[in-house]
């Protein structure tokens, strides 16, 4: 990963460097990407009603979604009344043997031709209102989740598996937006439907519309039972769709080592797992769910057998007409209808809370501490200094204890050390990737917690080992150090870096597109443009961290050149492993443990024949043997 200073407020650069520079194997991570982060124990109905509360910025066009849906509902519920009157025209004319009165027939029916069919266009203004509504919330919740992101700390995704995180971003999301989609419009008209027909069927009958509230907490306690057992497979079904992303895109990012280990039949065997476990959550959540269905229409078509019965009953005792009756049988129907859609959408109802629940534990968990000021200090020389910093990732083992030192303006300041000493760490606390636990860190007499971290990040560098391109031109790629940069200015910084010497064998030039992860230039190329983006960002601190450990010898001396050049009046760290590249820094710390155990410049070191001594003479063995 190779990245350069990010753009103002945390843009993509930043988001992309802290979340590679996060340690490997930190805590929660299995070699294959195990545990999960914040999967707390949620319930439905909480969930569901924070979900809702996301619409309230659409309150208005809400609003008209209830207006248009109680119209449409209650001019569709008249309908059967209307059309019983019909009925009643035909049938009481022919038992009084009359003729049948067609004309007040026809404008019945008429009448119940317009009621439908502006039920139906009131209906289609709120389906496309109600989209809107959805949409534009989808749309909020998805960019407070980029915020959320983008304002998390590193150890949040040192805990979190990136397929885990991808599938709460992009899956999840995907699905609260369908659930929303396909269950309010038919939760907000079957309520309405049955505060309509329940009207009506109180009009026609109190009798008839008794018996069939019958049927009302009968279908509500036993889909509150079935709710109550599939809510939480819905749960697991989400966290492991979530965790087999998470292995997924370990295999994939790691494809070519897990070639050359022979270890793609472990990884199958991993995925084979992972997808039963899945498929057994689901299956589980999609059966148990789907019980309503069956159990809701038994209930409807035995309230419809007690309705029919009754109803004639009072039919031939005269105290109903056929009309009525007719009618009612209609509204029962409707009464149950609404009320089997209900259950029918509980599992996608319980599939999209799951997904929020899950996408809200991303958005509860803890930011970094915010800015203490949008405030961004005029750009120094570059002093930094560390005054008795300490740090650790875990509160149980300390890793850097009181740690003072001074980088003046425009030294080069090596450091080096065995792996886990914490070099890395060091320039990442500059970096204000992590939060000091004691001690304060200064760029130019500025205390770093005091600066903006967009201001502080904008005045870094930095050149990682791992490099990081992303699809595009090698321009862009260039340019991306910085977007305002002149032609001039890039080719300036792609010559310096000997990019430009490589480019012209390529045959479109600067416009080469650039596969994802630069998969069609070599290691040493990649590294080469990624230093060019440093060059063009033009820092006034400079972070190298082994940047020249994938080029050959040669290109490697003409990039120390190039380097010399860019380190005039500008401070820079440089973590190195291959002693011989760091000869001509200024000062040079060694580290062991978090602790500075010896400093000074190379020749010194040298002679004093300690910790810096050992590791030189150690190299120079492996060199000659």
């Amino acid at each position: 990963m190779t990245t350069t200073a990010p753009p103002p407020k945390g843009g993509t650069a930043m988001k992309q460097t802290e979340r590679i520079e996060a340690p490997m194997g930190g805590p929660g991570r299995g070699p294959m990407g195990g545990g999960m982060v914040g999967q707390k124990a949620m319930t439905f109905g909480p969930s569901a009603k924070r979900l809702l509360r996301r619409l309230t910025p659409e309150r208005n066009r809400a609003y008209a979604v209830l207006g248009l849906a109680v119209v449409s509902t209650f001019l569709l519920a008249f309908g059967p009344r209307v059309l019983g009157h019909a009925t009643d025209l035909i049938f009481n004319a022919f038992l009084a043997q009359e003729s049948v009165d067609f004309d007040a027939v026809r404008n019945t029916l008429l009448l119940a031709v317009g009621i439908y069919v502006g039920g139906s266009v009131l209906a289609w203004g709120q389906g496309y209102l109600l989209n809107d509504v959805v949409q534009n919330t989808v749309r909020r919740m998805r960019s407070d989740v980029e915020d959320k992101v983008n304002a998390l700390p590193l150890e949040y995704f040192d805990k979190q598996p990136r397929g885990e995180l991808m599938s709460r971003v992009t899956n999840d999301i995907d699905n609260i937006s369908q659930t929303l989609q396909q269950t309010m419009s038919q939760l907000l008209t079957s309520v309405l439907t049955v505060v309509a027909v329940l009207s009506m069927m109180l009009w026609i009958s109190p009798l008839l519309a008794l018996i069939a509230l019958v049927s009302v907490p009968l279908s509500m306690f036993t889909t509150a039972k079935i709710m109550k057992r599939s809510q939480g497979q819905f749960i697991a079904q989400w966290r492991r769709t979530g965790k087999l992303n998470a292995q997924i895109e370990e295999a994939f990012s790691g494809h070519a080592l897990v070639s050359v280990f022979g270890r793609r039949r472990e990884i199958e065997e991993t995925f084979a797992v992972e997808n039963e476990e899945l498929y057994q959550a689901s299956f589980k959540a999609q059966f148990v769910s789907g019980l309503i269905m069956p159990v809701m229409m038994f209930i409807g078509n035995l309230n419809y057998v007690v309705v029919a019965v009754v109803g004639g009953l009072r039919v031939a005792h005269g105290t109903l007409s056929l009309g009525e009756v007719q009618a009612f049988i209609q509204y029962s129907r409707q009464f149950m209808q609404p009320l089997t859609q209900v259950a029918s959408m509980m599992n996608l109802l319980q599939s999209g809370v799951a997904s929020a629940e899950r996408v809200f534990e991303l958005l509860d968990a803890d930011e970094q501490i915010p800015d203490s000021t949008d405030h961004a200090p005029a750009p120094g020389r570059g002093e930094v200094r560390f005054e008795h910093v300490s740090f650790s990732y875990d509160p149980d083992e300390p890793l850097i204890e009181d740690l003072s030192l001074v980088a003046r303006p425009g030294q080069t300041v090596a450091i080096v050390g065995p792996t886990g000493a914490g070099k890395t760490t060091l320039v990442n606390l500059v970096m204000r990737f992590y939060e000091l636990d004691g001690g304060r860190i200064t760029l130019d007499g500025t205390d770093i917690t005091a600066m903006p971290r967009w201001a502080l990040r904008g005045r870094i560098g930095m050149v990682l080992q791992d490099t990081w391109l992303f699809r595009g031109t090698i321009r862009d790629n260039i340019l991306y150090g910085r977007p305002d940069a002149t032609e001039d200015e890039l080719l300036e910084a792609a010559r310096a870096t000997f990019v430009d010497r490589f480019v012209h064998s390529l045959p479109d030039g600067y416009d080469t597109l650039v596969d994802e992860d630069g998969g069609n230039l070599s290691a040493g190329e990649r590294q080469l443009l990624t230093i060019a983006r440093a060059f063009l960002a033009d820092p006034s601190l400079l972070i190298l961290d082994e940047a020249t450990s994938s080029v050959d010898t040669r290109t490697e001396l003409l990039l120390q050149h190039a380097m010399a050049a860019l380190r005039t009046d500008r401070t820079s760290f440089v973590i190195a492993h291959r002693l011989s590249t760091i000869r001509d820094a200024d000062l040079i710390l060694v580290m062991e443990d978090g602790k500075i155990v010896e400093q000074g410049d190379h020749e010194s070191l040298l002679a004093s024949g300690g910790a810096y001594a050992r590791l030189y003479q150690s190299q120079f063995a492996a060199a000659v043997a």
